[in-house]
């Protein structure tokens, strides 16, 4: 490399790093420190109170923690549910069947009841009256809230992304082979199009929020690096592959608008996803101790990433759902059978991140500590017999802290991990100029390493930042969630992607037994790239600012998706009563 090459590599280096903080910080400004206004969906009169209703789901009931507070001894701590469609129509459920929900003075049993303005839902002798909010005061509401982006420009922020892949892609040019640099420039081409190409459809559909977008493009991109890096000449099949996941990221988001359709596959999913699992078992062939790997048409995946998204999915429910205990029992059986079939396969790693995904959406279902303790006893001898009767298991633990002992057996790869990191400072070597690149499953379990040999320990704790970040985002919008699906989906998503982070970055530094999952977005592999991007959907979803989420309707198009207006059959009787 020339004096030019050399100084353009060094000034791109910090240039990346400033890029990257820039991008990370406008970011959280815009998720974390935004105004948020209560929405308001409608109102309870109960006598001369008026209790707003402010959520798509609602319990209603004398507990403290019910959405609607009714405190009268004749209410249940649980009593009822109320439910808002995406078209504004209300419905209303006894939680438990337990017959003390009347409507304009019909019994109202285990199904749920049509509900329209002015109607009296009477709970055990407690009468109330819905006041359903007119269209033309909801979109005054609308406008009146503070919006997303308008104190930072989510265009700007992508604009500054596009710059720092411009700038990849010159240290990229600066080590590449001559004949790999064709596919490198189509491969970040490719991301620079896709991006502004999902900002524009996002813009047409009256989407404003763009932050989750964003952070996933930027993990992309240094997944994007690392194949550039390691397989130049397979680059083609990560760029249809990126293609291919933001298309199943907007077909997602766009299946998960309908909570009623979304309730509806959950049976049909959890089906797939075991079927999934047993062609995994059945006809895949073991690869240094796990059967994790299926081949078609000379085209390889691990069905186990396909069937995350399905297990947040079915452990997902709608919140007249939630309390039917029959629900929470056929998601353990699920959850139970899906780990069951990981650890048969081999894939323990993998079975650790499904374990602690289902112990965070049942304490989300249930609130019960005791259960997820009794879960996680019941894991612990379960491992214990796995490291028993999977000798590769137990040689991982055995040579957990010992790595640097048997530095050519036992510890080839971590000690090369560790290694390569070091080597690479805190701005790294340049994009494409490492030597892990070359050890065995560098570009996926041990991803981290090879970014801080390449890129540097500041942007690779950038990328961590990044996936932190989508995680405070998910809790915080789950906090002020329209419904039970959305929520527990989205932290269900981000508690899936922690554990494999950690795991990744923890077990090939030797800070943790080497477990081989990948880290989202960055490791190389078409799998994890479709499933991590498809699981974006559920914390777009999740989002409740104003017009950034998948789930509601822009303002001006509220009046077109209104239902038609019908005579309320009850009015004669709700005047009575």
């Amino acid at each position: 490399m020339d004096l030019f090459g050399t100084y353009m590599l060094n000034l791109s280096r910090v240039v990346l790093i400033a890029l990257a903080i820039a991008i990370l910080v406008r970011c959280l400004r815009s998720m974390l420190r935004e105004h948020y206004d209560p929405e308001v969906w409608g109102y309870i009169r109960v006598g001369k109170e008026k209790l707003p209703i402010k959520h798509w789901e609602n319990i209603i009931g004398r507990s403290k923690a019910a959405d609607i507070r009714i405190d009268d001894t004749g209410v249940r701590r649980v009593h009822a549910v109320l439910v808002r469609d995406d078209k504004g129509a209300w419905r209303i459920q006894d939680v438990f069947g337990r017959g003390k929900l009347w409507v304009n003075r019909g019994y109202v049993c285990s199904a749920s009841a049509e509900l329209r303005d002015g109607d009296v839902i009477n709970l055990n002798g407690v009468c109330m009256r819905l006041q359903d909010l007119p269209l033309e005061k909801r979109e005054d509401l609308e406008k009146k809230r503070i919006g997303v982006g308008k104190n930072l420009s989510p265009a700007l922020t992508l604009f500054e992304l596009t710059v720092f892949q411009l700038f990849l892609l010159l240290q990229h040019a600066l080590s590449a082979k001559p004949n790999a640099l064709p596919m490198i420039a189509l491969g970040f081409g490719t991301l620079i199009v896709l991006e502004w190409s999902c900002y524009n459809a996002m813009r047409i559909i009256g989407r404003l929020g763009y932050e989750v977008e964003t952070l996933a493009f930027f993990l992309s991109t240094i997944g994007m690096s690392v194949a550039a890096s390691s397989t130049p000449n397979d680059l083609y099949k990560q760029v249809l592959l990126l293609i291919a996941s933001v298309a199943l990221f907007l077909f997602h988001g766009w299946w998960l608008r309908d909570l009623r359709r979304s309730a509806r596959m959950r049976i049909p999913v959890a089906l797939f996803a075991l079927l999934l699992l047993a062609v995994n078992v059945g006809f895949s062939e073991a690869v240094l101790g796990a059967k994790n790997w299926l081949e078609i048409g000379g085209y390889s995946f691990q069905p186990s990433e396909l069937v995350k998204v399905a297990f947040v999915y079915v452990g997902s429910s709608t919140l007249d759902r939630l309390y039917r205990s029959r629900n929470l029992i056929s998601f353990i059986a699920f959850s139970a059978i899906c780990v069951v079939a990981l650890a048969l396969i081999g894939d323990f790693g993998t079975a650790l991140v499904f374990f602690v995904t289902f112990l965070t959406i049942s304490y989300m279902r249930s609130g019960s500590i005791g259960t997820v303790l009794l879960a996680i006893s019941a894991a612990g001898l379960a491992g214990f017999l796995a490291v028993s009767v999977k000798p590769y298991i137990a040689q991982r633990f055995s040579s957990w802290g010992h790595v640097w002992e048997d530095v050519y057996d036992k510890g080839y790869q971590q000690t090369r991990a560790m290694s390569a990191a070091a080597s690479g400072g805190l701005i790294g070597k340049g994009a494409g100029s490492g030597w892990l690149k070359g050890i065995f499953a560098a570009n996926t379990d041990m991803v981290f390493a090879m970014t801080c040999e390449e890129l540097g320990l500041i942007l690779a704790l950038c990328m961590v930042f990044a996936v932190l970040l989508l995680a405070f985002f998910a809790v915080r919008s789950a906090r002020q969630g329209r419904s039970a699906f959305y929520a527990i989906a989205a932290c269900a998503t981000m508690s899936m992607m922690l554990v494999q982070m950690g795991l990744n970055i923890f077990g090939s530094l030797d800070i943790l037994p080497f477990t081989g999952v990948t880290f989202p977005f960055v490791s190389r592999g078409g799998s994890s790239l479709l499933a991590s991007w498809m699981m974006m959907a559920y914390l777009k979803g999740a989002d409740n600012r104003r017009e950034a989420s998948f789930a509601v309707r822009p303002v001006n198009k509220l009046r077109s998706a209104q239902p038609p207006a019908k005579v309320n059959q009850h009015n004669e009787g709700a005047k009575k009563a």
